[in-house]
């Protein structure tokens, strides 16, 4: 397997690449994952966050143009999300020194097209808005666990993430958001819960 590089991350342990399409006439291949790739002792800790961290689930979300996911944080688990058909606008928002009570949290933004990857180690609050109906298959060192699926809301005014609105794929320009991601609380409530909690 041979991942092609992106330009680094301004965030720790987030990376960025693309992976190879072979095509021709009858279609396309790409491998996007195997085992080999990382260390027989699992991911370390400063990548994922978890040190001995193993990929063991695979997802697929499938979204129509104008949807926002997130803004979603695991403390427990690492994302690598490959953008498998169309085009995503991705948010990613360090919460680990807002957290730990050290400082404000730090945002990056990204547009990735078909077979770019980004790797989101835990800690890294991330979403994204579909900019075209998009595939986007998300590989997981956690099985779901309700307990570590927290969030913020992704419009919070303190975090800043400079969004691509109005979209123009609905009718009133907002993104189409789940009732969760609609009621998620401020960054600044989900940090004081998990200090005191």
């Amino acid at each position: 397997m041979t991942d092609l590089e992106r330009p680094p991350s301004s965030l720790p342990g987030v990376r960025y690449g693309a992976v190879v399409r072979h095509a021709d006439a009858r279609g396309s291949f790409r491998e996007l994952w195997r085992a080999s790739a990382y260390p027989a002792e699992g991911i370390a800790a400063e990548h994922s966050g978890v040190d001995g961290a193993r990929f063991v689930q695979a997802n697929l979300s499938t979204s129509a143009s104008g949807v926002l996911r997130g803004l979603h944080y695991h403390r427990r688990q690492l994302d690598r999300w490959i953008v498998a058909n169309g085009r995503a606008f991705v948010a990613l928002v360090d919460v680990r020194p807002v957290v730990a009570g050290a400082g404000p949290a730090a945002v990056e933004t990204r547009v990735l097209d078909a077979d770019e990857w980004v790797e989101i180690p835990a800690g890294v609050a991330h979403g994204f808005l579909a900019l075209a109906p998009l595939d986007l298959v998300y590989l997981v060192t956690a099985e779901f666990d309700d307990s570590d699926e927290l969030g913020f809301a992704w419009d919070d005014p303190a975090v800043g993430v400079p969004w691509p609105l109005p979209i123009d794929s609905t009718s009133d320009g907002r993104p189409i958001v789940s009732e969760r991601d609609r009621t998620n609380p401020s960054l600044a409530e989900l940090a004081a819960g998990l200090r005191t909690g």
